[in-house]
């Protein structure tokens, strides 16, 4: 009874706080407990409300006062813009992968798998033995934990042809994600100011790390098949790189592999010209059709610096991943990492950990295959149905998205802009491109939405180049 006596004079005195002036002063507390009938200590609950409402102030002494609301006014933070400067190029550009959208929104702009695709039940179970661990309260080592290095090295060891020297623990640095450990090594390898030879189309992330760390992309034309080694060898001759960014297997965002002659070609290639692949191995455990095939296992003299990441596979709120690299390379990634960040939560490595070492680990790769492989093939399907005009040039044997071009003299933004007004979420091509885009481009993601919804998502986008090609 208290509290509804304490919410009904709040309430009205509410009403009285809206029709009165700022300044004016409230009844005394006596005379509100005539008026209310309640007890002095119900209507000092009530006035306590109001002023943590911010609606009255009280005065010792003098009253309780109602407060004046201070007028609204615009921000101004124009003074920033003498201390901030020039902003580079993309460093304020958030990729349209990562909008948030209505939640009736058909989504297929990720970059990221629906949480159904996820070893939901071994992460969450994972975690709660992570936080009653010792890995709750005490310092990681800068490189990683020495298990989750050594697992990183044996998947690599694993694919290592005989004849190779597989890359040791020690070989393996843990980051928070595979988005640092590109910063790190755009920074500690290449350069403020280097060339860094990098394919177009290639991950937009990969892009802005590049530009943020000062070096200067050079693109060379990637397809279905990866780029062309001739190519890639005069690239580098022309330009002076000494390193090549790329992701051999399933590409983002085209979902091209490389075949094994391209590997080997380039592998020889930076060989003989004394330069690193930088390997990103992100879709690694996103396979399909085929399986991926590091170039790093065929490395042994640090030619080939590796990334392999977790967030795809295991979980988003797990961001573990590794670099593997060798000799002076491997001190100098490490001495920025340390710097960057001192080291990655124990927590989230111990619970990564424990998610990839239980035997359900591989029963979950088997089922997410043919998870994605239906999906992939079911939205193949819709887009060959209702919108035959958006080509997609091959079929991608692993990885999450489709890449699809528009018919010629199609705008890609525009296109985005008439399917997201229809409810279709899609990605722009041209943030995928380190130059002026080759053609007009979309990205669809076919892991993050309900596949039930695929035939409407290509409805929609078929309408829509449908109006614009007339």
């Amino acid at each position: 009874m208290d509290q509804d006596s304490t919410e009904r004079i709040a309430t009205a005195l509410r009403r009285w706080i809206e029709g009165a002036a700022p300044g004016a002063q409230l009844p005394s507390s006596r005379t509100l407990v005539a008026e209310y009938e309640a007890s002095p200590v119900t209507v000092q609950k009530a006035m306590r409300r109001l002023i943590a409402a911010g609606l009255i102030e009280s005065r010792p002494g003098v009253g309780t006062f109602v407060r004046a609301v201070r007028a609204a006014r615009p921000a101004d933070y124009g003074w920033q813009t003498a201390a901030l400067g020039t902003p580079q190029a993309r460093v304020s550009m958030l990729s349209s992968t990562q909008r948030s959208v209505a939640p009736d929104a058909i989504s297929m702009h990720s970059g990221y798998p629906a949480s159904d695709l996820l070893p939901e039940r071994a992460v969450r179970t994972a975690i709660a033995r992570a936080a009653r661990s010792s890995a709750a309260i005490t310092r990681s080592p800068v490189t990683g934990m020495p298990q989750l290095q050594e697992w990183f090295a044996q998947e690599l060891a694993a694919a290592a042809p005989a004849g190779i020297t597989p890359p040791a623990a020690r070989d393996v640095l843990i980051i928070s994600g595979s988005q640092s450990g590109l910063s790190s090594i755009f920074r500690a390898v290449v350069g403020p100011g280097e060339p860094l030879l990098i394919e177009s189309p290639t991950y937009w992330g990969a892009m802005l790390a590049a530009e943020q760390a000062g070096v200067v992309l050079v693109p060379v034309p990637s397809g279905p098949e990866g780029p062309d080694p001739d190519e890639v060898d005069r690239a580098l001759q022309r330009s002076g790189a000494r390193a090549f960014y790329a992701q051999p297997n399933f590409a983002n965002p085209t979902g091209a592999q490389w075949p094994t002659s391209t590997s080997d070609a380039i592998l020889d290639i930076v060989r003989r010209r004394g330069a690193f692949l930088i390997e990103d191995d992100w879709a690694h455990d996103l396979a399909i059709d085929r399986d991926a095939h590091p170039i790093a296992a065929h490395d042994d003299d640090g030619h080939v610096i590796y990334l392999r990441s977790l967030t795809k596979s295991v979980s988003p709120a797990l961001r573990v991943a590794a670099v593997v690299a060798r000799g002076p390379a491997r001190e100098r990634i490490l001495t920025d990492r340390a710097a960057e960040s001192m080291y990655v939560s124990g927590l989230l490595q111990a619970a990564a950990l424990d998610v990839i070492t239980q035997s359900s680990w591989r029963t979950h790769l088997r089922s997410l295959r043919q998870q994605l492989r239906d999906r992939r093939d079911l939205l193949l399907d819709s887009m060959r149905e209702h919108a035959p005009t958006a080509h997609i040039e091959s079929t991608p044997a692993g990885g999450l998205n489709l890449w699809a071009r528009l018919p010629d003299g199609v705008d890609a933004a525009s296109t985005v802009r008439e399917t997201e007004a229809r409810g279709l979420i899609i990605a722009d091509g041209a943030e995928w491109f380190p130059a002026e885009p080759s053609g007009p481009f979309v990205r669809l993601n076919y892991s993050s939405e309900d596949p039930r919804r695929f035939p409407e998502a290509a409805r929609i986008l078929g309408d829509v180049l449908g109006a614009a090609t007339g």
